[in-house]
């Protein structure tokens, strides 16, 4: 993938992970603060904790940090149509609404288009 198609995929990705985030906070009543900006989102958690997710445009990567699982870092899997871990832990975005479920108490759509 070129510099310009991992950008927009990756820019999409974290776009549509704020916006799920903030709507379920909406919904469960939950005080969420997210921040989508130059590429990093920061999820600051009403428990404590932080979890953040950036673009690594180098390695054409997101990276995670999470109060659950730690650091981890995933690139785009053509055949799966999926953000891939490269450590072998599955797939981003049901792993992020599992981990932001359990924090958080809510509950997250983010198995969509990815």
């Amino acid at each position: 993938m070129d510099e310009q198609a991992f950008e927009i995929l990756a820019g999409a990705t974290l776009q549509r992970i704020a916006d799920a985030i903030e709507s379920a906070a909406e919904d469960f009543g939950s005080n969420i603060d997210v921040e989508l900006d130059g590429g990093v989102l920061t999820i600051e958690l009403d428990a404590g904790g932080t979890c953040l997710v950036n673009k690594h445009a180098p390695l054409q990567q997101l990276w995670v940090s999470s109060p659950v699982s730690g650091a981890g870092h995933y690139a785009w899997d053509e055949t799966a149509g999926a953000w891939v871990s490269t450590r072998g832990g599955g797939a981003l975005l049901p792993t992020l609404a599992r981990e932001l479920s359990e924090l958080a108490g809510i509950t997250l759509d983010l198995e969509g288009e990815s």
